[in-house]
């Protein structure tokens, strides 16, 4: 059995171990957002376009980490639908700034490892970097969403009476812890990743100036600063979605009621 193997079975016995019958979904949504995304890379391989291609991936990687990691179906519906107005929102935002920033293909610390191949594939690099940059903020829009959703609907299954004034409230303070830890884990997950990259800058000397224009150190600066402006707009978006869902809820009991 290999070292994956392994890990990956043990990651589903703790799954079920903790979550039962939704720890065994969420690692089912893994699977399949794994088959998802290769699916994507033959299809981008194939020459299809690659941002046409990674929105509709991430549409349905939003899909099945929501709806097979949430319980309540009014919740996960919400959260799903403020997700990919998210989603689309941080498409036209991603789009230019990776044509601004110009930090497509490879950087001269890749040169090595490249030596002897061809880099022309017929595809073009910007693209693939914006792609790049759509899938990293996956797993923060949906995080944020499912987060605010779940913990408002527990609120309005323990108090079905509060005001939707207090609901907005609620929903806007679960958010900002939210943020705060979503942000560290983001920071720490990137320098983590990249600690062999600052030890490469520290032994061969580069300059300030030359780390901040590094191609490969900002592009993974833009994608946690993409996945932390996903979580911030995704926070009010997901409480304005499920305020309204309630409003139009109560008032479609008021109005049956009346009748």
């Amino acid at each position: 059995m290999g070292t994956i193997t392994a890990l990956g079975l043990l990651l589903l016995v703790c799954m079920v171990a903790v979550g039962g019958t939704q720890g065994l979904q969420a690692w089912l949504s893994l699977i399949f957002n794994f088959g998802a995304l290769f699916f994507a890379m033959v299809l981008m391989a194939f020459h299809f376009s690659p941002v046409l291609v990674t929105l509709i991936t991430g549409i349905i990687v939003l899909a099945m980490t929501i709806f097979l990691g949430g319980s309540d179906s009014d919740s996960t519906m919400v959260a799903f639908y403020a997700s990919v107005v998210v989603l689309i929102l941080l498409v036209i935002l991603i789009i230019p700034i990776e044509h601004w920033a110009q930090i497509q293909g490879f950087g001269q610390e890749d040169s090595e490892d490249l030596e002897g191949m061809s880099t022309v594939l017929g595809i073009s690099y910007l693209n693939v970097a914006i792609s790049t940059a759509i899938l990293s903020t996956l797993g923060a829009i949906a995080e944020a969403a499912i987060a605010i959703a779940a913990g408002l609907a527990e609120i309005l299954e323990q108090h079905p009476k509060i005001t939707l004034k207090n609901l907005q409230g609620a929903g806007f303070r679960v958010g900002k812890q939210i943020i705060g830890t979503t942000f560290n884990t983001l920071f720490f997950g990137f320098f983590g990743g990249f600690l062999a990259l600052f030890i490469w800058f520290a032994g061969v000397h580069y300059s300030m100036g030359e780390i901040l224009n590094d191609k490969i150190l900002v592009s993974e600066i833009l994608m946690v600063l993409f996945s932390m402006i996903s979580v911030i707009g995704t926070i009010p978006l997901t409480t304005w979605a499920m305020v309204t869902f309630e409003r139009e809820k109560r008032r479609r009991l008021s109005k049956s009621k009346q009748e």
